[in-house]
């Protein structure tokens, strides 16, 4: 397939593919899927290696947001019966992040509700970082608290904190369809200052929420253009007692088409599969691990995840390796010794495209790790398009932090 072997070749030189060809990824039918996932999996490969990064949440304080954001169970006027608390305190973090850590992850994402953190919620969060590193000083932190004023992603810095996320979700055009309390320019002011800082800048998207398909190419060139070492894919989880409850949109198909499309787009970049993936993925999971890097092990942040052993199952049954605390995650020619997620190798070119002749196509590889290149392929049959999604998996979170019950239990 002509398509297939351009993003294939384009991919493996870190070239953006153009918005025709992204397009056409998503439009791909059920009979081009698992040549789809194939070549998407070369690109991985190239970059990744066979790794899977492990990512875990805590949760610091959930529910009590002001913002209106349609997708969330958080949000100002959400009836979703979720667990709402204010701050945990440094010590029931650490705590919480040490079961992730002893899972394998190796990376704990602190993320807060609100519209973004007053300066003395810096300060909480920075003795929470302290608390989390003295147990572990390998362990990279993701702060996850809104939107940043100015001087509080350097202060973050100062604390130790190695990344930041702060999601675009949704393309430009129809942002104001899902938020109104906050515009899309002020999230990209976000990832801005978190890249000024020093930040590993983490951002995002979420697709089910009734966007087209030129949407999700948008927001992903967005991305590309804020140029974050890492892109979580979201899938929305319809909590009810949320405007985006009856939005049922994806099949399994399709995720792996986005995440394809993702992957293309983004060669080199750290591609997460995040919230949503057992309700929307199921039994394909394994299929999303030979397109994505990354994904978050247990729960997310108000709803059940997959139990954390059956990760680790699908891991290695699937024929992927865990990252280790000593693999350095991002490819060397993006690592860089400043970013937590890059960590200490020596980078052997530029940090954007100019990087692909110094380096030349696969001088670059992935850091650590192994190079296989087998396929992707898989002994059943892909859904047909039809089928309707699944509406009857999604659990509100009722363990972890803030519960009787451990994280993953």
């Amino acid at each position: 397939m002509d398509l297939l072997d351009t993003l294939t070749d384009k991919g493996l030189r870190r070239e953006l593919p153009t918005r025709e060809e992204a397009l056409a990824v998503l439009a791909t039918t059920d009979d081009e899927l698992l040549d789809v996932v194939a070549a998407a999996g070369r690109v991985r490969r190239q970059w990744f290696g066979r790794r899977v990064k492990l990512n875990y949440l805590v949760n610091l304080k959930s529910g009590l947001c002001p913002e209106d954001c349609s997708y969330c169970s958080q949000r100002l006027g959400s009836k979703a019966e979720i667990l709402k608390y204010t701050w945990l305190k440094p010590e029931q973090a650490a705590e919480a992040a040490a079961a992730g850590v002893a899972g394998g992850a190796k990376r704990v994402c602190l993320v807060a509700s609100g519209r973004g953190p007053t300066d003395r919620d810096i300060d909480r969060v920075a003795d929470t970082i302290a608390a989390i590193k003295g147990a572990d000083e390998q362990v990279e932190v993701c702060a996850c608290l809104g939107l940043l004023s100015d001087n509080q992603a350097e202060r973050l810095k100062a604390a130790g904190a190695d990344a930041y996320n702060h999601n675009l979700n949704t393309s430009e055009s129809t942002y104001g369809e899902i938020t109104t309390t906050h515009t899309y320019a002020d999230r990209v002011d976000t990832v801005a200052k978190a890249h000024g800082a020093g930040l590993s800048a983490c951002s995002g998207l979420i697709a089910g929420m009734g966007e087209s398909d030129e949407d999700l190419v948008d927001v992903v060139f967005a991305l590309r253009e804020l140029d974050p070492d890492s892109v979580p894919v979201n899938f929305l989880i319809p909590f009810e007692g949320t405007p985006l409850a009856e939005e049922w949109n994806l099949t399994p198909q399709r995720c792996l088409r986005i995440l394809a499309m993702v992957r293309f787009v983004c060669p080199d970049i750290e591609v997460r599969i995040a919230g949503g993936r057992e309700v929307h993925l199921r039994s394909m999971q394994p299929l999303g691990l030979h397109i994505a890097n990354s994904i978050f092990l247990g729960d997310y942040l108000t709803s059940e995840g997959q139990a954390g052993q059956a990760d680790l199952d699908m891991i290695k049954d699937a024929g992927f390796e865990v990252e280790g605390a000593e693999q350095t995650t991002l490819p060397r020619h993006r690592a860089t010794a400043s970013a937590g997620c890059g960590g200490g190798a020596p980078a052997c070119g530029g940090h954007g495209e100019d990087a692909a002749d110094a380096c030349g196509t696969g001088g670059c590889g992935p850091c650590g790790g192994h190079h296989a290149e087998a396929g992707a392929g898989s002994g059943t049959d892909a859904a047909g398009e039809g089928d309707e999604a699944r509406t009857d998996l999604v659990r509100v979170r009722r363990r972890g932090a803030g519960t009787e019950l451990a994280p993953n239990a």
